[in-house]
């Protein structure tokens, strides 16, 4: 009988969601939502400016996840067809005690001996995608949730420099598209529709150069239609965030992020590391008809192999693409998908299923240690795109969350998950379990009858 409990306590286990199974439920997950500075948007208009020190969880923290949509001044929801969230990103920064940073100061010319950026582990060239987190217009049905026992340790006062404090910046790129000409040529930044020969610093654009951020900068102004009048309104990114208190009971992840036209390229003396690592954030798409790929369906492929300066098991992965994007995927040499995220277009006209524009992407969650990244492995990253029209300014990004280490009883038990299909683990515990109850019935029958007949007078037989 105790071997029959022991096996019904092993398969309750292996039944429980692993939070409860493993990591338990001390550890409270703690909730906070929060707006950005307000924006005020016209027909046409753009914001694209960066929130320096925004509200932000304190302490030596996990962060679990981190999810934001546009609102108005009332805290209703904005549909993307009338205000576009082209990205929003969180960036963790370190300044010096003291020093004020203004939401107008250049983010690209802050005195280094006062701040110091705290991106994530990425492969790209500082400063380009060091954020945390960092969707678009997917953002509302795309999940960030981070699977106990993990989480994003953030507040460490061991990583913070000496003379410095943790901050967190929040960069806003929206663009009203209320009564504009055309809709998807302002949201993909369409230099002609802005009227643009130059970027926010007054530099020419060089003449190949169609659409992308570099035309649709802070306080730009795409085409409207004439005569068409709108009023200018208030505007929030309003973002929730969740996280626990770090404590032993959590295992931190890194966050990486893959970008297809990063131009790295293998050489007998690359090391991987992030400084060979040129990363251009967005490119073109060009009609099939004129390329002559029709044949292909009209898709657009790019890949890029890239060498992996570190190691770790695959937590979590997300792609990020723009609309006329068919899906991202990462893979290994040999063709096995680590991990692949395709888009869910809208079919509507309400926020988060708003007809045209991708609305979700699809996320991995590997059944914990079933995806390993060994160090200097080379992964393939896919990007896909319709190209039955010109798309300017798309981007093919991939987020990956790795983490050192398994949880101590996944060593002990990963082994017989891994190898065998759980449903047939479980099949065959359940069957040796009621094996052992059936000979554990018999067994009491057979005492109940003895005591009966030697109450009754017979010789009882010796068992």
């Amino acid at each position: 009988m105790e071997s029959c409990l022991l096996l019904v306590g092993i398969l309750v286990t292996l039944n429980l969601p692993y939070s409860q199974a493993f990591w338990g439920n001390e550890n409270k997950i703690q909730t906070a939502v929060f707006r950005s500075p307000k924006f005020v948007l016209g027909p046409g208009s753009v914001e694209n400016r960066f929130y320096y020190n925004v509200d932000f969880p304190k302490g030596h923290i996990a962060l679990k996840s981190f999810n934001a949509e546009v609102i108005d001044e009332a805290g209703n929801p904005v549909p993307l067809h009338e205000t576009y969230l082209h990205h929003w990103l969180v960036v963790r920064y370190f300044v010096r005690k003291g020093v004020q940073i203004s939401e107008y100061d250049d983010h690209a010319t802050l005195n280094s001996s006062d701040y110091i950026s705290g991106r994530n582990s990425g492969i790209c060239q500082s400063p380009k995608l060091t954020q945390f987190f960092g969707l678009g217009s997917e953002t509302r049905k795309t999940a960030t949730y981070i699977p106990d026992p993990y989480g994003i340790e953030v507040g460490n006062p061991d990583e913070i420099p000496s003379g410095f404090e943790e901050q967190w910046l929040l960069n806003v790129h929206a663009i009203d598209t209320r009564g504009v000409e055309d809709k998807l040529g302002c949201t993909e930044c369409r230099c002609d529709l802005y009227n643009v020969t130059v970027d926010e610093y007054g530099r020419p654009l060089r003449p190949d150069y169609k659409g992308g951020l570099l035309c649709c900068y802070d306080r730009a102004q795409c085409r409207v239609k004439q005569g068409f009048k709108g009023v200018r309104r208030t505007l929030y990114l309003r973002y929730t965030v969740k996280w626990v208190d770090m404590d032993s009971s959590v295992l931190p992840v890194k966050i990486y992020i893959f970008d297809v036209t990063d131009t790295w390229k293998r050489t007998r003396n690359s090391t991987g590391i992030n400084a060979e690592h040129q990363c251009k954030v967005e490119y073109d798409i060009e009609p099939c008809r004129a390329t002559g790929l029709a044949e292909n369906g009209c898709i657009d492929t790019r890949r890029i192999s890239l060498d992996m300066p570190f190691g770790g098991y695959l937590i979590y992965g997300v792609a990020h693409q723009h609309s006329g994007g068919s899906g991202s995927a990462l893979y290994r040499e040999d063709g096995q998908v680590v991990c692949s995220s395709s888009p869910t277009y809208g079919e509507g006209e309400e926020p988060g299923n708003e007809a045209g524009y991708i609305v979700g992407m699809t996320t991995c969650y590997p059944r914990l240690g079933a995806i390993e990244i060994s160090k200097g492995e080379a992964l393939i990253m896919e990007s896909n795109y319709s190209s039955i029209r010109h798309h300017t300014g798309v981007m093919g990004l991939f987020y990956i969350l790795v983490a050192d280490q398994l949880p101590k009883p996944m060593h002990t038990l990963h082994t017989l998950i891994q190898t065998q299909d759980s449903i047939t683990v479980l099949t065959i515990l359940w069957a040796v379990v009621a094996l052992i109850g059936a000979a554990a019935v018999v067994a009491v029958a057979i005492r109940y009858r003895l005591k009966r007949e030697g109450e009754e007078g017979y010789e009882a037989i010796g068992i």
